[in-house]
């Protein structure tokens, strides 16, 4: 299986190529900065409300497994969501269908202040999952639309430069709402970013997509353009890379709260320390990854990042065996893994989308991110499989190695089949 695109742009070439005219500078950083809201707006969904697990939890009479599900459905949302919201966007164009996703992130976001039940927050949650796919996939379309190989690449570490302030800052403004008011003051704090980020999108981002390159609406084109992307080398192997990958961040995204404050005695607020300190490392492997490109080779990019996170991980059993874990150890840990993150996501997402062309690229997008959620949320959810239901450090590792793990192999496959040359 070979990790590769198919297009010459899309290995890691040094020399980057435009789908159309260059852009005048401030409109890339225009660009950069719309985009990165509405992702930015996606990942605050996930990890604002983290610091509040336990007074969710007690607010709700639910157990923690019952509150972790409630990330878990925002997960499934997200993957369901973007199968569909990925086609109509090269059926339709990119504007439309972000404009309503936007509106319907904001309208469920309000409606998680009311929630009477961990089962009704749940239902709510994947509502405001289908919609927050919107901006998911149609961000890395309309990068598609505008950028090609290295291009792309470089968009994609900015862009995370401004998305990766989200799960840093996120969880610290998380904890500080929650000693000015109840958790509900969060979900308050998430539809205003909502209506921001509609203001965002409504004035300063153009159609990308003009109707001459959109596709004809037809179901049984769109099965079966998902179903040569699930057979195409060049897709679904850094596909594959990137959600597995991801699965181990959300093993650690949706564990880590109750792991901190019940392990180690951690406050709300020290855990939004930490999980900052922890974004901030995957913030930097962005923009080492991005001084990088033009220098190493795009899947070298990635391996690095891989082999970094197998060790990280392995580490962080090593710990867990020996008694020395403890929440500066394990911070230490997962901040190397975190930076290691921060080399595998761009450099998968690009080999995976450049594989493909524009006219699809909503699809191969919609695809990659419901492989991403998918996998992400439903592996995340086996580290509470415990006696208790409640995840530990020990489960946590576990199921982080064991995705990592799978992900390394996936790359080392496809050099066993012959790609050395071309991966390494």
């Amino acid at each position: 299986m070979s990790i590769v695109a198919a297009r010459p742009a899309a290995t890691g070439s040094h020399t980057s190529t435009l789908t159309e005219a260059p852009r005048p500078r401030r409109s890339v950083v225009l660009l950069v900065f719309v985009l990165g809201a509405l992702s930015a707006t996606s990942s605050l969904a996930t990890d604002l409300y983290l610091p509040a697990f336990p007074e969710i939890a007690a607010d709700l009479n639910a157990p923690a497994s019952q509150v972790q599900l409630t990330l878990t459905a925002i997960m499934v949302g997200l993957a369901v969501g973007q199968l569909v919201i990925g086609p109509m966007s090269d059926m339709w164009g990119r504007r439309v269908p972000l404009l309503i996703g936007v509106s319907l992130f904001t309208a469920t976001s309000f409606l998680c202040m009311v929630a009477p039940s961990a089962e009704m927050f749940s239902l709510i949650r994947f509502v405001q999952g289908l919609a927050a796919s919107a901006g998911a996939v149609i961000s890395k379309a309309v990068v598609r639309d505008t950028f090609d190989g290295d291009s792309a690449a470089k968009f994609f570490s900015r862009l995370v430069l401004i998305v990766g302030l989200a799960p840093m800052l996120g969880p610290i403004l998380g904890g500080q709402l929650l000693l000015l008011g109840p958790w509900q003051l969060i979900f308050a704090a998430l539809g205003t970013a909502g209506l921001i980020s509609f203001a965002l999108v409504f004035f300063g981002m153009p159609e990308s997509l003009p109707k001459e390159r959109r596709r004809a609406p037809q179901m049984a084109a769109t099965l079966r353009t998902f179903g040569r992307l699930l057979r195409d080398p060049g897709f679904i192997g850094p596909a594959l890379i990137m959600a597995l990958s991801f699965a181990m961040t959300f093993t650690y995204i949706s564990t880590f709260s109750f792991i901190s404050q019940n392990e180690f005695g951690a406050s709300a607020q020290q855990f939004s320390l930490v999980f900052a300190v922890n974004t901030l490392g995957m913030v930097l492997g962005n923009q080492v990854n991005a001084a990088l490109i033009g220098r190493m080779h795009t899947s070298r990019r990635l391996l690095a990042g891989l082999a970094g996170s197998v060790a990280a991980v392995a580490a962080l059993a090593v710990l867990g065996v020996s008694g020395q874990a403890n929440l500066v150890s394990v911070t230490a840990v997962l901040f190397v893994m975190m930076f290691c993150t921060g080399l595998i996501s761009p450099n998968a997402t690009t080999l995976a989308i450049s594989s493909q062309s524009a006219s699809v690229a909503g699809s191969s997008s919609a695809l990659l991110g419901t492989l991403q959620f998918a996998l992400g949320g439903g592996l995340a959810a086996a580290s509470g499989l415990t006696s208790t239901g409640q995840a530990t450090l020990t489960s946590m590792t576990a199921v982080m190695f064991g995705t990592v793990a799978a992900a390394a192999l996936i790359f080392v496959h496809a050099a066993l089949r012959g790609h050395t040359r071309s991966v390494l």
